[in-house]
């Protein structure tokens, strides 16, 4: 099914209106037959277009009969609450807090500044307490992070 669906869409992100989006996950759970696809865009993702992608997911499924009567179907973005997966996905969220936690261990929190072909950087605003004076003060540090020592970033919601 997952490869179906697929396809479906790498076909309708070849129309002028879908040409910066991109699939991210496709979860099907054949036990109550829910079909949930994710997709994002490297600019805006509306609800009306994920309406309409899920109109022309839905009339396909249904013209070939592909999970019968009663099935459910949502097309959304993955939402803030899901990890980043792809560089595109890092590269629309410059600018956002994230956090990072490592392969090994360890996590890193910041804003994210810069993505590349290496990885990418996080800025913070630390405190540095002078040679063992009283005397502090506030200075940004960049971190740069490479790919393969991410386990998962998630986007941070400020309040």
């Amino acid at each position: 099914m997952e490869e179906r669906i697929e396809q479906l869409l790498l076909e309708k992100f070849q129309d002028v209106e879908y040409q910066d989006f991109f699939l991210v996950e496709i979860n099907f759970n054949p036990a109550n037959k829910k079909l949930d696809v994710f997709i994002d865009s490297d600019t805006i993702l509306t609800i009306g277009q994920c309406a309409k992608l899920n109109r022309y997911l839905q009339n396909h499924i249904d013209e070939n009969d592909w999970l019968g009567e009663t099935y459910t179907l949502d097309v959304s973005s993955p939402g803030i609450t899901k990890p980043l997966i792809f560089k595109r996905q890092y590269v629309k969220n410059i600018g956002r807090n994230v956090k990072v936690s490592f392969v090994e261990q360890g996590k890193e929190e910041g804003e994210l500044v810069s993505v590349d072909d290496e990885g990418i950087v996080l800025e913070k605003e630390i405190t540095i307490k002078k040679d063992g004076k009283k005397k502090k003060h506030k200075e940004m540090v960049q971190t740069p992070i490479m790919w393969e020592k991410i386990h998962k970033t998630v986007v941070k919601i400020k309040f």
